[in-house]
């Protein structure tokens, strides 16, 4: 009897392991390695050193670019989501014109260098994973991206319209991308955002991905294809969603490391990125990706500083504040600008300006943050000035405001109260001061913001 009770409890408990190897198969290892700008590939399993383990899916992927004939590391990971992969081994297939390789495959470390397959002839690609590719480009010329054929992209739905463009959502070679359309009347603002877009140096992950160009077939309208933001802007996702203390950190710190990223001037590798003042720094021209981050679009008022010739000298896309085409968004103008005291051909004027914009960024930002409100709910989103002049306003309601008044968005009185409202104050304040010259540069904001502390809240 007893012997037989041993035999039933050794069955049972080999019908469970069975069933528990069925139930939950063996974590998928891949390789891992990714950029800045995917970080969110890092929340899909454990990392230790360069394995992956997956938590959902089975799946191992690649991403690479394809510089000057040689792929460079984009991602190294597991999928996002599961999907089929039926491929034992990673074969690449090349993606936006050859500029972008993918593989996915079903085995461990599959998308390690040494088990991947390549569909282009590539020079010597092994060696190049891990080393940065050096341009060899003079200070005036710029990178060349890829050339679209709007026939080649399945344009699904509008997500935006601007005062010069419609944006949709597409697809191209079943990647999802954002394709702005311009008409043929804006094709000056079209060559200036794409100008800006080409510049040398000019991957960030604050600045949205720039991905190429291309026209219509009877030339009446030209596009501009960008990275997929999946949240939309700054401006709707706030006005859909209230964030925490920590997620509106991350907001911030990356809003303002995307300016000073424009902002700088970089020589790298012999290649020069002149400075670049945005302009139109606005809600509605930030998007929001789906980690939480945000990254910098829409430069078609944006100027830059060149340097060929080693004199310093503006190139700027100005058109009449009067006419049709304003330049920039009135309620994000400083006021310097609104009132016309200042010499647009200043690069410091012009810096300074966006500074100003991104201190009422900052503002829209918190005010949707519910740990700076009593009971966890903050109001609902309003742009800066609407509550005190309302949708619409003026260009001399706003020069009555905030240049002679010197008014600025109501900061709440119980700020004054909470463990982080004296730094929070003092860092708009310093952004939108009426004193240009006595405004923080774009580094200092940055400093600022990754100095606050995360434990301000539990």
């Amino acid at each position: 009897m007893i012997m037989q009770q041993r035999w039933l409890t050794l069955a049972v408990a080999c019908i469970c392991i069975c069933i528990s190897d069925q139930s939950f198969p063996q974590k998928r290892r891949c390789a891992f390695q990714v950029t800045a700008q995917n970080q969110e590939y890092t929340a899909v399993g454990n990392v230790s050193g360069s394995v992956q383990l997956c938590e959902k899916t089975q799946c191992c992927v690649g991403y690479f670019l394809n510089v000057d004939g040689r792929p460079v590391v984009d991602v190294l990971a597991c999928d996002i989501a599961e999907k089929s992969c039926p491929d034992a081994t990673c074969k690449t297939q090349t993606r936006f014109n050859g500029q972008v390789l993918v593989c996915v495959c079903n085995t461990d470390l599959c998308n390690s260098n040494s088990n991947i397959t390549w569909t282009l002839e590539l020079e010597d690609p092994q060696p190049s994973y891990f080393v940065e590719d050096k341009p060899k480009l003079c200070s005036c010329q710029t990178t060349e991206p890829s050339e679209f054929h709007i026939d080649d992209i399945e344009l699904q739905q509008i997500v935006g319209h601007g005062h010069f463009a419609t944006v949709w959502q597409g697809k191209y070679k079943g990647s999802t991308v954002a394709v702005k359309v311009f008409p043929v009347g804006w094709k000056q603002k079209f060559t200036a955002e794409k100008e800006v877009y080409e510049l040398p140096l000019m991957n960030h992950a604050g600045i949205v991905r720039f991905l190429g160009s291309g026209s219509k077939p009877d030339g009446r309208s030209c596009l501009i294809v960008l990275q997929f933001a999946e949240c939309g802007s700054l401006h709707s996702y706030l006005c859909k969603h209230t964030t925490n203390w920590m997620l509106t950190l991350k907001l911030c710190q990356s809003l303002s490391q995307g300016l000073s990223y424009l902002h700088s001037d970089l020589k790298k590798h012999g290649v020069h990125k002149p400075p670049v003042a945005h302009r139109d720094f606005s809600s509605s021209n930030v998007l929001v990706r789906a980690d939480g981050t945000c990254v910098l679009c829409d430069f078609g008022c944006s100027t830059i500083l060149r340097s060929c010739s080693g004199n310093h000298s503006w190139q700027s896309h100005i058109t009449n504040m009067e006419g049709h085409a304003q330049l920039g968004t009135l309620r994000y103008m400083p006021p310097e600008i609104l009132e016309g005291s200042v010499n647009l051909s200043s690069s410091r004027c012009l810096m300074q300006g966006d500074i100003y914009a991104l201190g009422l960024l900052l503002w829209e930002i918190w005010m949707r943050c519910s740990d700076l409100f009593e009971g966890g709910v903050a109001p609902q989103h309003l742009l800066p000035y609407e509550s005190e002049l309302g949708a619409n306003a003026t260009r001399d309601s706003l020069i009555q405001y905030v240049f002679q008044l010197e008014k600025r968005p109501a900061i709440p009185k119980h700020w004054e109260l909470l463990p982080q409202g004296s730094v929070l104050q003092e860092l708009l304040t310093d952004c939108w001061d009426c004193d240009a010259d006595a405004r923080l540069t774009v580094e200092c904001a940055v400093d600022r913001l990754l100095s606050f502390q995360s434990c301000y809240f539990p």
